[in-house]
């Protein structure tokens, strides 16, 4: 992306997984923030705004490979940076 087009917006689809190929670390590590639904969540793992979803952990769920279990949840998401960049 041109340094002259660089806006402050995260990507529309992006994950905390490193096996996925939305992940990007350089962008989670400026501290993304989602609202969903108008209400703020910590514990997504991935969403995609274009789709209108999220995946939250269970905290008391593992699948079998002993990782937390995801929920898909659709609604309406709003992702930001919670620092400057």
């Amino acid at each position: 992306m041109p340094e002259d087009q660089n806006t402050d917006v995260p990507p529309n689809h992006l994950s905390v997984d490193p096996r996925s190929p939305f992940y990007d670390e350089e962008v989670l590590l400026r501290d993304v923030g989602i609202r969903f639904n108008g209400v703020e969540k910590s514990n997504v793992h991935e969403y995609d705004v274009a789709e209108g979803w999220v995946r939250v952990e269970v905290p008391t769920a593992k699948d079998r490979r002993g990782n937390p279990m995801v929920v898909k949840v659709s609604g309406t998401v709003e992702p930001y940076f919670r620092q400057e960049k």
